[in-house]
């Protein structure tokens, strides 16, 4: 039998959107949070709203991987845009995620993980390539940028701070709150992991109220159309 496909939305807003596809749902409670199991063009689907920051992001991961077994996460979410060109309606697709306030150094290299030898964690790269197509199907008017996203417990709303990042991780087309646990939680599982952002704002000193309303504008559309695209 199938194992079930996750996807977990940033936004409660977002979420919606997605359970407004699923013809089905039926919550259940777990670990605090409301899992939605359904189905979405003949596949069983757990949506699920991730919470924000890393650590209430892991304890969706884990639940979604032990509890119900999933055997693959995409995320949907927004992020605020970093390198030059990366723009307010653009979307993101996460190649590799890094945290960008983590830092153990002496000990460890700044921005690595200790004990992994590593400071960034890659997506599946199948699961991806799938989730970038999907994006071009739903959205072919947007432009989609790839690369390695960031990841941090800080909502991103200061220009000083924005050209800060864009310095110490100039590869990094955009920032967000989630996504690195989520990297870090599959890949000690062996579940296959994508990430997709709508770009919200630029992480700079607008950024509070670009980002309250293009929530509702834009990014629930964005969310269920590049779902129900890469679902169907």
């Amino acid at each position: 039998m199938r194992k079930p496909i996750a996807i977990v939305a940033a936004m409660q807003q977002e979420l919606a959107a997605v359970l407004a596809l699923l013809p089905d749902e039926a919550k259940q409670v777990y670990a605090g949070r409301d899992f939605w199991v359904g189905h979405l063009h003949g596949r069983e689907v757990v949506a699920v709203l991730s919470r924000i920051g890393k650590v209430a992001a892991a304890t969706t991961a884990a639940a979604l991987i032990e509890r119900f077994q999933v055997d693959s996460i995409v995320f949907t979410g927004v992020a605020g845009g970093l390198a030059r060109g990366v723009n307010v309606g653009d979307v993101v697709v996460a190649d590799a995620f890094v945290q960008h306030d983590l830092d153990a150094s002496p000990i460890f290299p700044r921005y690595e993980v200790p004990l992994y030898g590593t400071s960034n964690f890659a997506t599946d790269a199948a699961l991806t390539e799938r989730l970038a197509a999907a994006v071009r199907a739903a959205l072919p008017a947007a432009r989609l940028h790839r690369g390695l996203v960031a990841s941090g417990d800080r909502f991103v709303s200061s220009s000083a701070e924005s050209q800060a990042l864009q310095l110490a991780l100039p590869d990094a087309p955009a920032v967000e709150m989630e996504g690195a646990a989520f990297a870090q939680v599959c890949h000690d599982h062996g579940v296959p992991f994508a990430a997709v952002r709508t770009v919200s704002d630029r992480a700079d000193d607008a950024a509070h109220g670009d980002f309250l309303r293009f929530i509702e504008d834009v990014a629930s559309r964005h969310s269920a159309a590049i779902i129900e695209a890469f679902l169907r």
